[in-house]
């Protein structure tokens, strides 16, 4: 696998008087509730360590308290860390001094938040075109660039419109297009669709993974939704009380949770919406019996279910660029979708 384009390692974050006190504490294996209790500091992070690949969608998630948030904000070092390194392009950007920490927020990484930040006062194209104004451009330089963005995220025309003259959506729209603007190889999106209306946000997380085909960002993505999770997410990483409860490929995780944490958490997903038929086949090169059904290996398995038209018996050959990569019986399909129970049933 290539180097990583971030990689978080041992980090900790103490909130409290004496960090640094309690972080031994922490590093000798005390978890956030006893930390509270018996130190009263907060355990923000306990030993973090995730790498995020160039080109990939990293989400971040878990319920309120877990941390996430403040991960996300060690990246850009918008929140210091009590102890380990954030490596970007290789570089430990905790050794950075202000004016390159500048440099890397105004080039590197680019940021979108839940409350839209636009600037009331400034029209849309402005509110987009905000990086290149603050590197001193006029407006002859860098109007096409914003328009560019603006209409690559379905605001073409609206440009002279006022913030409070958009909807809720199309402040987002103009949140991701000024990210875009920068031109940054990073984008943090924090609970960026959280405060949009459940149509809406469908349809920015349609705009997203059809922005994310064309440019191949490197995303951080924060949710606490875990359908949001699991459409966006190349990498998933879950958090519970600022720790790393598991993560890897959204898919391995669905069909092998390692925690009863992760169990309860994935037990109302409808399973069929969500898994791929690569995530469940077998793999083999050999073919199944003539009359097989060609599928791709991104098919949900509820629309294998569909092809199969009720015939349990019947199998699938998997493909993937135009070669047979695994074959799926539909009784794996039906086997694949009982999941697992939650950790406190019977």
């Amino acid at each position: 696998m290539s180097t990583p384009k971030i990689s978080v390692r041992n980090l900790y974050k103490i909130f409290g008087d004496a960090p640094a006190a309690a972080l031994e504490q922490a590093r000798a294996g005390m978890h956030k509730p006893e930390l509270l209790e018996q130190h009263n500091h907060v355990l923000g992070l306990r030993d973090i360590n995730v790498d995020m690949q160039d080109g990939e969608i990293t989400v971040i998630m878990g319920l309120s308290g877990s941390g996430k948030s403040t991960l996300i904000r060690h990246l850009n070092r918008l929140i210091e860390p009590t102890a380990g390194e954030v490596v970007v392009d290789g570089e430990n950007i905790m050794e950075y001094g202000p004016a390159r920490l500048r440099r890397m927020r105004r080039h590197t990484m680019s940021m979108v938040f839940q409350k839209f930040a636009l600037l009331p006062h400034r029209t849309v194209l402005e509110n987009v075109a905000t990086p290149l104004i603050v590197e001193g451009a006029r407006r002859r330089d860098y109007e096409a660039e914003a328009v560019k963005w603006l209409d690559r995220v379905g605001l073409d025309g609206q440009g002279e419109q006022y913030p409070h003259q958009l909807s809720g959506g199309m402040q987002q729209r103009v949140g991701i297009a000024r990210a875009l603007t920068s031109n940054s190889d990073i984008m943090l999106m924090d609970e960026a669709f959280s405060a949009l209306d459940p149509l809406i946000r469908t349809d920015m997380q349609d705009l997203l993974l059809e922005l994310q085909r064309e440019l191949q960002k490197t995303i951080v993505f924060i949710t606490h939704d875990l359908d949001e999770a699991l459409k966006l997410a190349d990498h998933l990483v879950i958090l519970k009380d600022g720790e790393v409860v598991q993560q890897g490929e959204p898919q391995h995780i669905l069909m092998n949770p390692s925690d009863p944490y992760i169990v309860d958490f994935i037990a109302d997903i409808n399973r069929a919406r969500v898994l791929r038929a690569r995530t469940v086949m077998t793999r083999t090169d050999i073919s199944p019996p003539e009359g097989a059904v060609e599928i791709a290996g991104t098919a949900t398995l509820e629309e294998v279910i569909t092809l199969g038209g009720g015939d349990a018996d019947l199998v699938f050959r998997v493909m993937e660029r135009g070669r047979q990569t695994g074959v799926l019986a539909m009784r794996d399909v039906l086997t694949a979708l009982v999941g697992t129970e939650p950790a406190g049933a019977a």
